[in-house]
C-alpha cells in the first residue's frame, strides 16, 4: 500500500509534504511544532492539515496491519493463495479485508459447517451443477440418507444451509445490500414506551440513511437504548435478492428454485442482520465523527476568546436557598476576597446584599463583575443590574458560560489550588478567572464538560476525549504559554511537555531557578528533544534575553539577531531569506515576533460583550436589531447569547442569502454578530433570530 500517494489523493496534498510530515510525526514530532516549525518542511500546512494527515495516516497503518494479521493466519492454515494475498493487499477498507477473510475466520460451528460434517457437501454440488428436477435431485440424494438425516427430502433440505453460506459469504451479494443501504434504505422509528413524549419527534420517523442527519441518529439511538422507540432499517428486499441471483448461473427451473431457496435464507438469516448491525454502527460511528467534529469547531474559538486582562473582577456564582458566592481576584488572577450573598428568593436580602457588594468593590477597585449563568442567573442579573445603578463607580459586568465549573470546584487541582476555601467559592474564582483569561481556566476541566457540542453524552467517550485534546493542545500552542503565571495543567498542554514535567517546571518557577527559556534544560527529564518541541511556545516575560519573550524559537536566535541591522518594516523578505539561508515562512514569523514581542494572538479576537443594563424577552419585539454573541454552533444552525437571558436561534436556512450546508462556513463559537428578530415564543422561552440583511 502506497501510503503517501493514497493520502495525497484524499487530502489533494503534495506527496513530497505528506512524506514529509509523516517522517515528522514518526520521529516524535508534535503537530503544533510541525505547524509552526517545520513550515518549510510541510509547504506551510496548517495545524488541522497535519491533524488530518496523521489521523487518515494512522486508518491506513490499521488497514496494513490487519492485512499482515490475515495473510499471517491464513498462512498458517495453508490456504493462503497468491490470488487471495492479492486480493487482501489491494483491499482499502477494514470492511473489504474482514468480508474476504469471513470463510476463513475460527469461529462457532455453523449449520453449513454441520451439514459437512454429515458428508453433505457433494450432494450440494450435484444439486447446483447437475441436478434436472425434483425427482433426480431425491433419487441421487438417497445415498446421503444416515443416522443423522433419515430422508432424502432432509439430506436436500440440510445440504442448502451450505448454499446460503456461500451465498453469504460472497462479498459482491454483500456489497449488493450495502449499496442499497447507502442509496435506497431507510430507519424507520416507531413509538414504544415514550410515557414523557420526550421523543415525540421520531414517533414517525422514515428517512433514508444517506439523508439523517447526525443529530437524529444520536437522538434515535438515545431513546431505543431508554426503550422509548423501535428502529429497524427498510431495505429493498425483492429487488436485492434478484440482484444477488444475476450473480448465479443456473441450467433450470429446478435450480433456480433452489438458488431462490438459499438466497432467501442467506438474506433473512446471515446477511440482512449482519448488514444491518454494520450500518447502524456506522450511521453511529459517522455521527459522532460529525458530532465531535461540530464539538471541536466550537470548542476551539471558545478556548481563544479574548482575555480581559489587568482588571480586578468580582466573580458571582448565583444560588436561590444557599445564596450567591463571591470572590475576587485581582488583575492577575489572584485571589483576594470572598463573601455570600442572598439577594434573591426565598432570602430577598437585596440592601444588605449591595452594602456587602460595594464594600468588597471600593475595598479592592473592582471594574468587572462576571456573573455565572446557572441556576439563579437571571434573577442575579436583576440584582447586579440595580447595584450598578446605584453605584457611581464606573461598573460592567459580563455573563460567564458556568459549564464545568462545578467539576473544577470539586476536583483535586480545585483542592490543590485553594485547599482553605469551600467548594462553592472556588466555582465563584473561577467565573472571575474565565472572564480575565479563559483559556488559562478553562484547561483545568476537562474538555467534555465544557458544553460547547451537540449530544456530547452520547458519544464514545475515548474518542471524544482524544479529540478535544488535541483542539485544546492546538489552542494553547497557537497562543503560547506565559511562564509567569501558568498553572501545571495550562503548562501540560504545551507541545512536547506532559503533567510531570509541567508540575517541574511550575516549582522551579516558583523557586526561582528557571529565568531563560534555556534554564528549562536543567528541568529532570526534559532532554534535548522535548526541549526543541517546547521551548518556542513558552514565554519569559522577565528574561534579560528579550527573544524568550516571543514565539521566535531558539534555533532561530541567530538569524533572528541578524535582523537587527534591517528596517523590518521595509525588508526584502525574499533577497533577506536568501542572504541569512532561512525560508521564507520561518522568517516571515521571526519578524511579526519581533515587530510584537509578547504578542497575544487573542487580543486581535472580538472584545467580551459587557453590559451595564438588564434586557428580558419582553423587552424585545420582532423586527428588533441587536448584538449578540455566538453560544454554540450546531449542524444546523447556532445560538445566539443577545442579553436576554434566553438564547435566540439562527437557522442555518437565516444565516445568509447564499446556500449554505455548513454554519461553520458563517460563524465561529464567541462571535460578536448582529441579528434580527423574527420570532418570539414567550411560553416556550423560543427566540428565533436571522442575520441575513
Amino acid at each position: 500500500m502506497n501510503i503517501t500517494q493514497i493520502l495525497s489523493e484524499q487530502l489533494k496534498i503534495n506527496e513530497k509534504n505528506i512524506s514529509n510530515v509523516i517522517e515528522l510525526l514518526d520521529e516524535g514530532s508534535t503537530v503544533a511544532f510541525i505547524a509552526r516549525y517545520r513550515k518549510e518542511k510541510t509547504g506551510n500546512l496548517t495545524d488541522v492539515d497535519i491533524r488530518n494527515i496523521e489521523k487518515n495516516l494512522n486508518k491506513l497503518r490499521n488497514i496494513e496491519k490487519r492485512q499482515e494479521e490475515i495473510i499471517t493466519s491464513l498462512e498458517s492454515q495453508e490456504k493462503l493463495t497468491d490470488e487471495l494475498k492479492e486480493q487482501i493487499l489491494s483491499a482499502n477498507s477494514l470492511t473489504l479485508l474482514e468480508d474476504i477473510y469471513a470463510p476463513f475466520k475460527k469461529k462457532r460451528k455453523t449449520r453449513a459447517d454441520k451439514a459437512k460434517e454429515m458428508g453433505l457437501e457433494p450432494l450440494y454440488k450435484y444439486l447446483m451443477a447437475e441436478a434436472k428436477d425434483r425427482e433426480n435431485a431425491l433419487e441421487f440424494a438417497k445415498d446421503f440418507v444416515n443416522e443423522d438425516v433419515d430422508s432424502p427430502e432432509l439430506a436436500i433440505e440440510k445440504s442448502l444451509d451450505i448454499l446460503a453460506e456461500d451465498i453469504s459469504n460472497n462479498i459482491d451479494a454483500r456489497n449488493i445490500i450495502r449499496r442499497d443501504g447507502m442509496i435506497r434504505a431507510k430507519l424507520i422509528a416507531t413509538e414504544k414506551d415514550d410515557s414523557e413524549r420526550t421523543y415525540e419527534t421520531y414517533y414517525d420517523f422514515s428517512k433514508k440513511l444517506k439523508d439523517i442527519k447526525s443529530y437524529q441518529i444520536l437522538a434515535i439511538n438515545r431513546a431505543e437504548r431508554e426503550g422509548a422507540l423501535s428502529v429497524k432499517l427498510e431495505f429493498s428486499d425483492a429487488y436485492n435478492k434478484k440482484l444477488i441471483a444475476d450473480l448465479y448461473q443456473v441450467n433450470n427451473d429446478f435450480q433456480k428454485e433452489l438458488l431462490e431457496l438459499g438466497i432467501d435464507d442467506a438474506y433473512k438469516r446471515l446477511i440482512l442482520p449482519s448488514i444491518t448491525t454494520e450500518l447502524r454502527n456506522f450511521l453511529t460511528e459517522s455521527a459522532e465523527d460529525e458530532s465531535i467534529k461540530v464539538f471541536s469547531k466550537n470548542l476551539k474559538p471558545y478556548f481563544l476568546q479574548r482575555p480581559i486582562k489587568g482588571k480586578t473582577v468580582m466573580g458571582l456564582d448565583p444560588g436561590f436557598r444557599t445564596g450567591c458566592k463571591v470572590a475576587v481576584v485581582d488583575g492577575n488572577g489572584k485571589y483576594l476576597d470572598q463573601a455570600v450573598i442572598y439577594p434573591v428568593e426565598p432570602h430577598k436580602k437585596e440592601k444588605e446584599s449591595i452594602k456587602i457588594l460595594n464594600d468588597l468593590i471600593e475595598k479592592h477597585d473592582v471594574n468587572l463583575i462576571a456573573l455565572g449563568n446557572a441556576t439563579a442567573s437571571r434573577e442575579t442579573e436583576i440584582f447586579v443590574n440595580k447595584l450598578i445603578e446605584q453605584s457611581d463607580r464606573d461598573l460592567a459586568y459580563a455573563v460567564v458560560n458556568e459549564a464545568g465549573a462545578s467539576v473544577y470546584s470539586a476536583s483535586a487541582l480545585g483542592e490543590e489550588e485553594f485547599p482553605d476555601l469551600d467548594v462553592t467559592i472556588r466555582g465563584a474564582v473561577s467565573m472571575a478567572r474565565r472572564l480575565q483569561d479563559p483559556m488559562a481556566e478553562l484547561v483545568k476541566i476537562e474538555p467534555k464538560h465544557i458544553g460547547v457540542g451537540q449530544y456530547q453524552h452520547d458519544l464514545n467517550e475515548k474518542k471524544l476525549d482524544e479529540e478535544l485534546s488535541k483542539v485544546v493542545e492546538d489552542a494553547v500552542n497557537e497562543v503560547g504559554v506565559s511562564i509567569n503565571n501558568a498553572s501545571y495543567k495550562l503548562l501540560s498542554y504545551v507541545s512536547g511537555l506532559n503533567l510531570t514535567l509541567a508540575k517541574r517546571i511550575e516549582d522551579s518557577f516558583k523557586e526561582g531557578s528557571i529565568i531563560y527559556r534555556k534554564d528549562l534544560k536543567s528541568i529532570k527529564g526534559l532532554g534535548n528533544k522535548t526541549y526543541k518541541l517546547a521551548a518556542g511556545f513558552l514565554r519569559f516575560p522577565d528574561s534579560p534575553e528579550l527573544l524568550d519573550n516571543t514565539g521566535v524559537h531558539p534555533e532561530s536566535y541567530a538569524i533572528a539577531k541578524k535582523l537587527a541591522n534591517y528596517d523590518l518594516d521595509k525588508i526584502d523578505i525574499s533577497e533577506v531569506s536568501k542572504d541569512l539561508g532561512v525560508g521564507v515562512p520561518t522568517l516571515e514569523d521571526i519578524i511579526k515576533e519581533l515587530q510584537k514581542p509578547g504578542r497575544d494572538p487573542r487580543d486581535e479576537n472580538p472584545e467580551v460583550l459587557t453590559k451595564s443594563e438588564i434586557m428580558t424577552i419582553d423587552d424585545i419585539k420582532i423586527g428588533d436589531e441587536l448584538k449578540g454573541k455566538v453560544r454554540n454552533v450546531t449542524d444546523f444552525g447556532a445560538f445566539v447569547d443577545i442579553g436576554v437571558g434566553t438564547d435566540g436561534l439562527v437557522h442555518i436556512s437565516k444565516m445568509s442569502d447564499k446556500f449554505i450546508t455548513d454554519p461553520n462556513e458563517i460563524l465561529k463559537n464567541s462571535d460578536i454578530i448582529n441579528v434580527k428578530v423574527i420570532d418570539i415564543d414567550k411560553e416556550k422561552s423560543r427566540i428565533s433570530l436571522s442575520m441575513i440583511n
